[in-house]
């Protein structure tokens, strides 16, 4: 099955870019600096792409496994693929010019935004169930309200750090009753695991590995406090380079089929790049990470965040309040590579 999507990939990608170039159709008001580019460069508005791998984002996983990107784009581009360890890393790698495209929650996302960070949603990769606040096997921690006066271990910025806001709201508690230590995604668990928190924001795989491995208990799950997984290009990648950018959302959709078509295979990427059982990284991939979505971004992404923003506010992250983060609902959204990728 991978033969078969490598050799579709590279068809659909030349085929759609070069059809933006001839048209002129490129993204952004740089449009003809990126035609200018391509023909400088022989084919490609660029020779240089660096996106992305991460294990909470099963079709990078594939993607990088398959060279779907790099058979499309040939040898005139070097493909570079760099870790996130969390959204937060994922972030940091789009501020800084060290990424042109990353994989994060939608919060997180929302977030970088709103805080001035130049980024759009071109895919979703998932809607996952992926944060829960999880509990030791041995704690005397069942439902939310013990959590008033505990320590909870959190990675500001992601999805479980905004999982667990939602969650101490719903209960009619703040940040003000717990102490967050920030940890990142492994270390947070490392730190409930050995005693030095109460609780953690989870994040799977992890958080699956951990309730098969040493029994550690999910004592709070809601579906609709998760966001979508969202995959972010720059603004400047965008508007000068949307020939790659178009390549790569439709190597996206075409590792999605193939995922959804191989949920074993999968699994099996999963567990190789995290290190888990086969059987954690089946439950993720079957159970928890819902791929079968549409890549297309649009209105269900944004109903998801308007619900959460007012938490995002109140929370203080973001500099700007309120006005900042409608401008950055207003704006996120760039749907014309995955609309293009998934038309028929």
């Amino acid at each position: 099955m991978s033969t078969a999507i490598r050799r579709t990939v590279p068809a659909i990608a030349l085929a759609g870019a070069m059809a933006m170039l001839a048209t002129g159709c490129i993204a952004g008001e740089n449009a003809g600096n990126t035609t200018d580019s391509a023909e400088a460069t022989g084919e490609w508005s660029t020779d240089q792409l660096t996106l992305d791998w991460a294990t909470y984002n099963p079709l990078s996983l594939v993607l990088r496994d398959q060279g779907l990107i790099e058979d499309a784009l040939g040898d005139d581009v070097t493909v570079e693929w760099v870790q996130s360890t969390g959204s937060n890393t994922a972030n940091e790698l789009l501020r800084s010019g060290s990424a042109d495209i990353a994989s994060t929650a939608g919060s997180a996302a929302l977030l970088a935004r709103a805080n001035g960070s130049p980024i759009k949603v071109i895919d979703i990769y998932s809607q996952p169930e992926w944060s829960a606040i999880v509990v030791d096997a041995d704690s005397d921690i069942t439902s939310v309200d013990d959590l008033a006066g505990t320590s909870i271990a959190a990675t500001k910025g992601t999805d479980p750090y905004f999982f667990l806001l939602q969650t101490l709201d719903e209960a009619g508690l703040s940040l003000d009753d717990v102490e967050v230590q920030n940890l990142q995604h492994a270390d947070g668990w490392s730190a409930l695991a050995g005693g030095s928190v109460d609780a953690w924001a989870g994040l799977d795989p992890i958080m699956a590995g951990a309730e098969v491995d040493s029994g550690a208990q999910l004592i709070y799950r809601n579906v609709d406090f998760n966001t979508y997984g969202f995959l972010n290009a720059t603004e400047d990648f965008i508007d000068n380079h949307a020939d790659v950018a178009q390549v790569v959302v439709d190597a996206y959709e075409q590792a999605r089929i193939w995922a959804l078509e191989n949920p074993e295979e999968t699994a099996a990427l999963l567990a190789e790049a995290s290190g888990l059982d086969t059987e954690v990284a089946e439950t993720v991939i079957l159970e928890r990470s819902n791929l079968d979505v549409s890549g297309v971004p649009g209105a269900d992404q944004i109903a998801v965040l308007e619900r959460i923003s007012p938490v995002l506010v109140d929370s203080g992250d973001v500099a700007g309040g309120q006005e900042a983060l409608d401008e950055a609902l207003a704006t996120i959204v760039y749907d014309e590579f995955a609309l293009a990728a998934t038309s028929e």
